[in-house]
């Protein structure tokens, strides 16, 4: 079985989005999930989607959590 990848929105200089980003590095060597981060601002669609929306995180294309890192709602996706 492959890992679940997460894929999350963020943007340079957002401290919010830095936290998540942190806190999922911490958590992937635990559960073995892929990460993607991608910067709205480097893709116009992205940007006009999710604005400040972010950070955002999504799991295939349902959406986890969205500011704050929301961990039950996570292993729900990971380790289902």
């Amino acid at each position: 079985m492959s890992p679940v990848t997460l894929v999350l929105y963020s943007r340079i200089h957002c401290h919010l989005c830095e936290d998540m980003h942190l806190q999922l590095e911490e958590l992937q060597g635990e559960y073995g999930f892929e990460l993607v981060v991608r910067d709205v601002d480097a893709h116009p669609d992205w940007a006009s989607a999710y604005g400040d929306e972010v950070p955002l995180l999504f799991a295939e294309d349902v959406e986890i959590c969205r500011y704050f890192l929301d961990l039950e709602r996570l292993k729900a996706h990971i380790d289902p």
